[in-house]
């Protein structure tokens, strides 16, 4: 578990950015997918392609035939499927710690120019304590990066498919190509709980997809709403009255 250390602690950062329902899906990444990766796949599937018997000896023949069945482990597919499906997350994260970095500039600038002029510009994203609020730039980027996996996550669900030809994994597989003599059988070590990891791996993949479409829904929806209960009043400008030096806004995400 310890190659995964780094990026839980970057994703465990995004967690006080994030929506509700983006947490869900946290959790279902680190529960369901990097600990179930990290802790049971790689013993089971382990060196598949010295556990895989052939009805030959012929030199090479079982190494082609494991080479056409499986261009890629699928333990190594996860790895890059979950890496690749998080990078959007993690630019996000990049963007967030940039505005914030950039408001606490600002309110540094605010705290000197307070006795001089009472109307000044004030961090439009976050408070003092580092939340921001789902609004304006950050609103986009945060849709940007919930479609990018949405897409990533399918591409790989499908990508699977024609990368191995099946879902469901065979009990053998046949290779009548060179240099096996004939046409040759190869019987797959534990193909039974090879099913059940791959069938539980795309669940949670297809589970990604549908928290992300329902985030995007959430986050349309609250926006519509809010939108709406200011529309009687006068929708608020960025530049405001600071009363006061140790006044802050508390911040929430939608």
């Amino acid at each position: 578990m310890g190659e995964w250390s780094f990026l839980s602690d970057l994703l465990d950062k995004v967690q006080s950015h994030s929506t509700v329902v983006g947490k869900v899906w946290m959790s279902v990444l680190f529960l369901f997918r990097i600990f179930i990766l990290a802790a049971g796949v790689d013993t089971i599937w382990g060196d598949e392609q010295a556990n895989m018997d052939c009805n030959t000896k012929s030199p090479g023949c079982r190494n082609a035939c494991y080479d056409k069945s499986f261009p890629m482990s699928h333990s190594r597919f996860w790895v890059l499927q979950i890496l690749i499906v998080t990078t959007p997350t993690l630019i996000y994260l990049g963007h967030v710690l940039l505005v914030i970095r950039r408001e606490n500039k600002l309110r540094r600038r605010v705290e000197q120019k307070l006795g001089k002029n009472g109307m000044v510009k004030v961090p439009k994203y976050s408070d003092e304590h580092g939340k921001v609020q789902l609004k304006g730039v950050l609103l986009v980027s945060y849709m940007i990066q919930l479609l990018f996996k949405v897409l990533l996550e399918v591409g790989f669900i499908v990508g699977q498919y024609y990368l191995y030809g099946f879902i469901l994994m065979p009990t053998k597989i046949s290779f009548p190509h060179y240099p096996c003599p004939a046409p040759v059988d190869c019987f797959i070590s534990r193909p039974t709980e090879k099913t059940i990891f791959i069938v539980f791996m795309m669940a949670m993949a297809v589970l990604s997809v549908v928290l992300n479409i329902v985030e995007m829904f959430h986050l349309i929806t609250c926006k519509i709403k809010e939108r709406k209960r200011r529309s009687s009043g006068s929708v608020p400008s960025e530049v405001y009255s600071l009363p006061s030096p140790k006044h802050s806004e508390r911040v929430t995400l939608c």
